[in-house]
């Protein structure tokens, strides 16, 4: 993602959100959660190059602008909680959508990031349900924010989404990683079997 159409159309694929440009300046657009109005990317061209503007665990902050020459203190923001991004093809995509998120969570008080660490606790040759990392991640009636936050799942290499299955064990036609045939697939590459898109959880769920 290099250009401002990409990056605000990943902001977009968020829950609740929508573009704005609140200064009467078509170069600044920010992309916004409707709950709270507040704005979690702002984009903007400066000196040639598309920037945005991300909110940041200020814990993170240095450790993203330590990896990448083009993440600096955020431009005309706080720069302990924002980080400016220059897309200049430098920072990986995976990244990239790794920041937006963590912009968004920040922003929109997501819980994804309890989501993620729920998952990411899954162990290789088992699976999860909806309801399990809902519960895990802190509110057992969020089982639909666990799959929404899956879709847009910023590690797949980390976060194992292929492991979670609904309540009767069946694999996601919507899968993110190309539909269930593909989850699966990978699921097959790790010992859990399944019949006609479906997965015995009495031989596979995860008991933590």
């Amino acid at each position: 993602m290099i250009t401002r159409e990409e990056v605000l159309q990943y902001g977009l694929s968020f829950p609740n959100t929508y573009i704005e440009a609140p200064f009467h300046d078509d170069n600044w657009q920010l992309v916004r959660y409707k709950m709270n109005k507040k704005a979690f990317l702002w984009t903007y061209e400066r000196d040639g190059y598309i920037n945005i503007n991300l909110k940041v665990d200020p814990e993170k902050a240095f450790f993203w602008r330590d990896l990448y020459k083009s993440v600096l203190p955020g431009y005309h923001q706080n720069k302990k909680h924002w980080n400016t991004v220059i897309l200049d093809g430098s920072v990986p995509e995976r990244d990239l959508k790794m920041m937006i998120a963590e912009s968004y969570d920040l922003i929109s008080d997501c819980p994804s990031k309890r989501i993620y660490e729920a998952v990411k606790k899954i162990p290789r040759g088992k699976v999860a349900t909806y309801g399990q990392i809902a519960e895990l991640a802190g509110d057992k009636k969020m089982a639909r924010a666990v799959g929404n936050a899956l879709h847009h799942n910023p590690d797949p290499e980390n976060i194992p989404c292929h492991r979670v299955v609904n309540s009767k064990g069946e694999l996601a036609d919507q899968f993110a990683f190309g539909g269930a045939w593909n989850q699966a697939e990978l699921l097959r590459k790790e010992g859990v079997g399944s019949t006609d898109g479906r997965i015995d959880l009495q031989k596979y769920r995860w008991i933590p």
